[in-house]
């Protein structure tokens, strides 16, 4: 069987609880989903929003605050949400590359220090952070070892260093002013370590993600060929291959199940940098490639989206206490009362928290869009 563009779609949608909205446990729903974007402190929960039955904010605070779900630097050197068990594993996957792109960077290397120098610090590092502190307060404690220096060595160790961003507080429970605390029982991975998380991950990618191809996976977490190659071989039967669209070679656990093409996709407002719209090689699957460079920014900002049928069919922001949904292209009358009914939704839900969200990135919009359409709606 050779699926078609239309089942990945579907699949991806399925996987990533956006067919049909779920009630789970958020700790439990993060572990389903891999990772969860967190860029920006709001977008967890906006996602958790568009795939849980009545999501409660309050339930992925307290998640946070009892380190059940966690936050750290981890796939593509980006801030992500995930399920604290997987934290470890997927770390000891990811750190060869985070290492790296932070130690053979210009910004550490012209420091004249060493990758060694950098690492002797790490033990003295999880006895400061076993409690959380500032980011100014660790670079003040970093300053006694390297001096000038040290704004530099935190920026390189804050990436790649076992450590959790803690909660600050404020309406999605992370404010501009970080905090960092230390991994529990964090260990620095050997290669045995690092290839059960690879394997790992790979699993989870293909279980929130699949079927994709392997360079779908590298995208997703910019892990190396080698590396991926391998975990495909240890990973013997428990992965297998399947044609896609145009002979193209895919990946997929055995016991994974795709739709039907004719299931129907419902419609959904996805937040900023949505790992949907991220898991795929460029455009993805959800993406019309038409309509990348208006939601795709020249800077990397993945602006919100609206969903029609499953595609990225338009941006969505909050202005003055209401929602303004842009669609690149008309929509029908059942579309439009779709997504002003998810947008009454989302709106009460950010009366409580944050109505203006996402509002430093307004400026995208003095760009200008395709626009078709234009709805303003209030909660």
């Amino acid at each position: 069987m050779t699926l078609t563009p239309r089942q990945l779609a579907l699949s991806t949608l399925d996987r990533q609880l956006l067919l049909e909205r779920r009630r789970l446990d958020v700790a439990e729903a993060v572990r389903r989903l891999c990772a969860l974007q967190a860029q920006s402190p709001a977008s967890p929960y906006l996602a958790l929003w568009n795939r849980l039955e009545d999501f409660a904010p309050e339930d992925l605070d307290a998640a946070f605050a009892e380190r059940r779900v966690v936050k750290a630097p981890l796939m593509r050197i980006t801030l992500h949400a995930v399920h604290s068990e997987d934290h470890e594993p997927f770390r000891a996957a990811m750190l060869s590359t985070l290492r790296s792109s932070r130690l053979s960077d210009r910004r550490y290397t012209s420091t004249a220090l060493t990758p060694a120098d950098a690492d002797a610090l790490l033990p003295e590092l999880a006895a400061f952070l076993a409690r959380p502190r500032t980011g100014a307060e660790v670079e003040a404690e970093v300053t006694a070892r390297f001096g000038e220096h040290a704004h530099r060595v935190w920026w390189a160790l804050r990436t790649y260093a076992p450590l959790h961003h803690g909660p600050t507080g404020g309406p999605w429970s992370f404010t501009a002013r970080n905090a960092y605390v230390a991994a529990p029982a964090a260990s620095e991975a050997g290669p045995e370590e690092a290839g059960a998380g690879v394997r790992r991950l790979l699993v989870a990618y293909l279980r929130a993600f699949g079927p994709a191809s392997v360079q779908d996976f590298a995208r997703f977490t910019l892990l190396t060929s080698r590396a991926i190659a391998q975990a495909l071989r240890e990973l013997g039967d428990r992965v297998v291959r399947v044609a896609g669209p145009d002979g193209a070679a895919l990946i997929d656990l055995p016991e994974a199940v795709v739709p039907d093409e004719r299931t129907p996709a419902p419609p959904r407002l996805l937040p900023m940098w949505d790992s949907a719209l991220l898991a795929h090689v460029v455009p993805g699957r959800l993406m019309p490639p038409r309509y990348r460079p208006w939601v795709v920014r020249r800077n990397g900002d993945v602006l919100p989206c609206l969903l029609v049928d499953g595609r990225v069919a338009g941006v969505w922001r909050a202005v003055d206490g209401a929602l303004e949904l842009t669609a690149f292209h008309a929509l029908d009358k059942a579309a439009w009362r779709g997504l002003t009914e998810e947008a009454e939704r989302l709106s009460a839900l950010l009366a409580d928290r944050d109505p203006a969200v996402y509002g430093r990135y307004r400026h995208w919009w003095d760009k200008g869009f395709p626009e078709a359409e234009r709805v303003i709606v209030r909660g």
